[in-house]
């Protein structure tokens, strides 16, 4: 066993130890567990429930995870996406060779943020999907049966985790007070009175401004919440 491998399985350990003793999801560093998993990048999105798919944990101290994530959120397609939807763990050793069709916009956007290989494995609780870890490489190449043996081990962890987690108290991998996406949700709440439509068509509405704006979801939110940004009815 090698120098790294052994570091692994005791910093597994340790989080075991945690979820007996109660502790949560934020036990758990995002950045020391995706550098022990060979990874660049390493998240945790959880279904609402409403069936969409929630970012609960990722390094905050680097954007790419978390850029990925909400660019899945914003476009409507992606890896952590698919994985939630079929209860398969998904795996694409470049994305820069994926179908055109797979993720027409995804793709092209993941190479802009430098990802070029992702796997995302389902967090399953009997055969439901409860969420998705979604692992990135800024290289392309396959994930060796044994990475993706230890990806899953820590998802079990996590699952564990998970268990004690209050999900006001999660924000991006830190005991904050909000959720990492709640400026969305908030804008969405007030497009709902401003377009006096549903919550869905104002999702969709910030959802595809920002697309058209090229523009990060949350900057749009952050707008809209701060008046400096007005939605006109289609």
């Amino acid at each position: 066993m090698d120098r790294g491998h052994a570091e692994l399985n005791d910093h597994l350990d340790g989080l075991r130890q945690a979820a007996r003793t109660g502790s949560d999801l934020s036990a758990a560093s995002a950045a020391d567990t995706a550098r022990l998993l060979r990874l660049d990048a390493l998240t945790l999105s959880l279904r609402s429930a409403h069936g969409a798919l929630e970012l609960l944990w990722a390094d905050p101290a680097d954007p790419l995870g978390t850029a990925l994530e909400d660019l899945q959120y914003t476009l409507g397609e992606g890896p952590t996406l698919d994985a939630a939807r079929t209860g398969r763990t998904i795996v694409e050793i470049d994305l820069n060779a994926v179908p055109a069709d797979q993720w027409p916009l995804f793709a092209p956007g993941a190479h802009e943020l430098s990802a070029r290989a992702v796997i995302a494995v389902p967090l399953l609780l009997g055969v439901v999907t409860a969420g998705v870890l979604t692992g990135y490489r800024t290289a392309p190449g396959s994930f060796p049966a044994l990475q993706r043996q230890d990806l899953s081990r820590f998802a079990r962890v996590a699952m564990d985790l998970l268990l004690h987690t209050p999900l006001q108290s999660l924000a991006t991998g830190s005991h904050g007070r909000d959720l990492h996406r709640a400026a969305v949700h908030q804008a969405a709440g007030m497009l709902t009175v401003h377009l006096g439509t549903g919550i869905d068509a104002a999702l969709l509405r910030l959802r595809a401004h920002a697309w058209e704006q090229g523009l990060p979801l949350l900057d749009v939110a952050h707008a809209v919440i701060d008046g400096r940004l007005r939605l006109a009815p289609d």
